[in-house]
This record gives structure tokens, C-alpha cells and sequence, in this order.
């Protein structure tokens, strides 16, 4: 499948707008905004991964073949609405993007979750090898704090916050530890809060860091915004997921770019084997909702440039991809 020119792009049938929707400003420009985008973040990630060794051609593989790039849209939606420093917002974009494509190195890996297909191409172990790609998640992740600490025009106060951020929601306290939980349980039967718990740190930690990391780009802001838009990135995070789980089980690997189907196959719990697709629809949905609510409690100022945000929970829950 071929990178997609708009990376949030929607499935043919939307939700329709609801009650929280229309009192947030809309966003006419998203489309134009977002690929824009799109575009930039694989500038950033071109110069972040040269591609002199081996090693280094896996990494780029790996992060510059295309998605959806929800992770720095957040970033620089979040910025957009703080007045955020551009300088740093570009290094929390390329960072936080660089970690996701490590782990997704990591979850396709046999001992893992063992896949052979991503973005609609091969994964990076069957294209380098096992122990290639293995290393090839290793030095991404660790890329990522390079580019948080290369920018001297960013101050040292607003680098360490946004290594800290990063950090923790990649580590065992977020997406690692979700990881384990999810690798424990395969084969047994979640509870459904159970089930959202392991989500919100294995799918909802790096979501929410994007969040997070894009406010700590303006520090003339922070705690009048801060409770609102971690409200946000907590019901955008799990919604994310159960969109995953909806999608695994009705669309095809063509259009996943994915194999679909994989988590009946290996016994996962899902929210639509919990709750089946209706209700799993639902959730997904309120959490939606719950999203464009925290928005609305931002202050005025902040609210008044929030309309991507908004966009983008829109689109979490709408996608066909």
C-alpha cells in the first residue's frame, strides 16, 4: 500500500457531528494542514537517519515509508493552540515518531507479535533480518533523544522536559510495560477494564506524550491547559485502540496495510471480542466526545485555536486504516 497523501484519512462513512463538535471552532484547512505536515516530519526523519551503514538503512526503512503520522500531528496541533516554539515542536514531532516506528520494529518481531506485513510492505525483520531490525529499534529509540538535545536554540529546561515525557511513556510505565501485559494475557481472557488499563499505556502512553510534549514546547503555558488537554489525550488514546481492534476484524490487509485478523488468531482479548462491534463502536465514539469535551475546558484563548485538535479526535474514530 502506498504512503496515503492525507495521513487521517476517513472511512466513506463519518459519524455524524455531535453536540460537543459544534461548539469548537472547525478546522476547513485540516486536509492541506496535515499533509503539509506529513511532509515536513519526512524531512525531519531524512535528516535524522542518514543512511551511510546497514544499520542505519533499516532505521530509515523502518520510520520513513509512511503511516499516519497521528503522533506529530498532535505534536504540532498542541503547538499550534500554545503558540508553541517551532524549533522544539519539530524535534518533539521527529522524536516521538522515531519511537513509535522502534516499537512497531519491536511488536512485528516473532518472539512479539509476529508479523511479516507493515505500511504494506515487508517488516523490518524480513527486509534486514531479525537481528538487524532488532538493533534498528534499539538505536531509533535512542535517535529520538539525539534530536531532543541537538537544537541549541531550544532551551536545556524544555529539552530535559520533553526526554522526560518521552521517556516514561516508552518505558515500563507506559508502552513497554503495556506490551509485557498484553504479551502475559495472550491466550486469556481480559476484563474490560483491564483490557483499557493495558491500552493506555501500551497504545494511549505515546498518544498522550505527543500531547504533552507539544504544550511543553510553550513553558509560558502549563497549568491552566495542562489538565484539559491530558483528559483529551487520555480519551483520544483509548479510542485510537478500540478503532484498532474495530478495524482488525473489518477491514482487509490491503487496506490495513497490516495482516488483519491477527488478534482472534492468537487469542487477544479486544474490545470487540469483550464487548462485541456495536458497543465497541459506541465506546469509541463517547470517547470521542469526551475528547471534544476537554477541549471546550481549555481557556478561551488556547479553545479559540484548538479546531485541529478537535479535527484530529474526529478522525481517530473515522478512519479506515
Amino acid at each position: 500500500m502506498a504512503a496515503n497523501s492525507n495521513p487521517m484519512q476517513t472511512a466513506s462513512a463519518t459519524p455524524a457531528p455531535d453536540a460537543a463538535a459544534v461548539t469548537l471552532p472547525s478546522a476547513p484547512d485540516f486536509d492541506a494542514w496535515a499533509s503539509e505536515r506529513a511532509t515536513r516530519v519526512r524531512v525531519l526523519l531524512d535528516a535524522a537517519l542518514p543512511q551511510r551503514e546497514r544499520l542505519e538503512q533499516a532505521m530509515h526503512y523502518a520510520a520513513a515509508l509512511g503511516g499516519k503520522r497521528v503522533r506529530p500531528l498532535l505534536v504540532w496541533a498542541v503547538g499550534d493552540a500554545v503558540d508553541a516554539q517551532p524549533q522544539a515542536l519539530d524535534a518533539a514531532a521527529c522524536a516521538v515518531e522515531l519511537v513509535h516506528a522502534y516499537s512497531l520494529v519491536h511488536d512485528d518481531l516473532p518472539c512479539m507479535d509476529d508479523d511479516v506485513l507493515r505500511r504494506g510492505q515487508p517488516t523490518a525483520h524480513v527486509r534486514f533480518g531479525e537481528a538487524l531490525a532488532l538493533l534498528a529499534g534499539d538505536a531509533l529509540q535512542t535517535r529520538a533523544f539525539e534530536v531532543l538535545t541537538a537544537d541549541a536554540a531550544v532551551p536545556a529546561a524544555v529539552q530535559a522536559r520533553l526526554c522526560a515525557l518521552l521517556a516514561r511513556a516508552a518505558g515500563a510505565d507506559g508502552m513497554a510495560g503495556g506490551q509485557a501485559v498484553d504479551l502475559q494475557a495472550t491466550g486469556r481472557t481480559l476484563d474490560i477494564d483491564a483490557l483499557g488499563a493495558m491500552h493506555r499505556r501500551k497504545t494511549g502512553a505515546l498518544l498522550k506524550a505527543s500531547v504533552l510534549m507539544g504544550l511543553a514546547c510553550a513553558p509560558q503555558r502549563g497549568d491552566d491547559c495542562a489538565a484539559a488537554l491530558g483528559a483529551y489525550a487520555d480519551a483520544i488514546g483509548l479510542a485510537f485502540q478500540v478503532v484498532d481492534d474495530l478495524l482488525d476484524v473489518s477491514a482487509d490487509s490491503a487496506t490495513l496495510g497490516k495482516t488483519a485478523g491477527k488478534d482472534a488468531r492468537q487469542g487477544k482479548s479486544t474490545f470487540v471480542s469483550l464487548l462485541g462491534a456495536d458497543a465497541a463502536l459506541q465506546l469509541a465514539q463517547r470517547l470521542r466526545d469526551d475528547a471534544l469535551g476537554a477541549l471546550d475546558a481549555l481557556p478561551p484563548a488556547v479553545r479559540a485555536r484548538s479546531a485541529r485538535l478537535a479535527e484530529l479526535a474526529r478522525r481517530i474514530v473515522s478512519r479506515s486504516h
